[in-house]
């Protein structure tokens, strides 16, 4: 009799014990969250070693790049993307839509654009160009808004161009499986008004972007530069080279901050050896 009172005495131990490791554990959720992640964010990765910090809050996680938007300025903080040997495309219409993601209030429309032009001799630039990712399956997204800034002619159409072409090239070479590229704006003076829109908007006074292959830069493989507004059609990209810190001062954001901190500090400090791949000339100097 005692032997089965003990029997049930420790049967009734083990069972709740066996009920408190297999009931699931509830998890707390704390306050609302304002990033937006799109297109299966599980197998997007835009970034590799981190995309930009400091930044606003809400951020679009898509196939064809990662977004940080800024609803002051109305342009984004950052945009990153990842071009492979598929992502290409060419032909590809520009289609201007207002990002269907962001709140009205802070982003611009189509229409905001009207007259830029002539008045400012202005384009709508991509940020994360149709030509390097007009092969993923959302590729409509570059022509939101949000990845859209106003960049003048002679810059989109010249040394930012053939900036753009050199990533491409990059990705066409047979030990390379991957570019990555971090790009934004900078706002260092007045640039003028949008003639289109009574919206508060900044347009930027130049523009940043560091690129690297493989899926970190620590092997030396990265570039990174910084163009004015006002850089002539004719200039050459590779005159335009900086260091990591100068973006990171100048822009206000963090990059790379998957990178060991040791690693960090020394690439962030020095030119990468990228641009010799890209055609420039080992004592190519910024001219900013």
């Amino acid at each position: 009799m005692q032997g089965m009172l003990k029997v049930k005495l420790v049967s009734l131990f083990i069972i709740p014990l066996i009920g408190a490791c297999t009931t699931p554990q509830s998890i707390g959720v704390s306050g609302r969250s304002q990033q937006i992640q799109l297109a299966q964010p599980s197998a997007v990765d835009n970034c590799s070693v981190g995309c930009p910090s400091g930044g606003s809050a809400l951020t679009l996680n898509r196939q064809a790049y990662t977004l940080n938007n800024n609803g002051s300025t109305k342009f984004a903080n950052w945009v990153a993307y990842k071009i492979t040997k598929e992502t290409p495309a060419s032909g590809r219409s520009r289609n201007w839509k207002t990002d269907p993601d962001v709140p009205a209030g802070e982003t611009l429309n189509p229409v905001d654009y009207n007259g830029a032009s002539i008045a400012l001799k202005i384009d709508r630039g991509h940020q994360a160009n149709l030509a390097s990712m007009g092969g993923v399956t959302d590729w409509q997204t570059l022509n939101y808004l949000t990845n859209i800034t106003p960049q003048k002619t002679d810059l989109n159409q010249g040394a930012w161009a053939r900036l753009e072409d050199q990533e491409r090239n990059l990705s066409k070479a047979p030990d390379v499986d991957a570019v990555y590229v971090a790009t934004g704006p900078l706002y260092e003076k007045n640039i003028g008004s949008l003639p289109g829109t009574s919206k508060v908007h900044t347009i930027p006074s130049g523009y940043w972007k560091v690129i690297f292959t493989g899926s970190t830069p620590a092997n030396g493989l990265y570039a990174a530069f910084i163009m004015e507004q006002s850089t002539p059609r004719s200039a050459n990209f590779c005159d335009f080279q900086v260091t990591v810190n100068e973006i990171e001062e100048r822009s206000r954001l963090t990059l790379w901050s998957g990178l060991p901190q040791h690693i960090q500090t020394e690439l962030k400090s020095k030119r990468g050896q990228l641009p010799q791949k890209m055609g420039c000339a080992t004592n190519s100097v910024a001219s900013n």
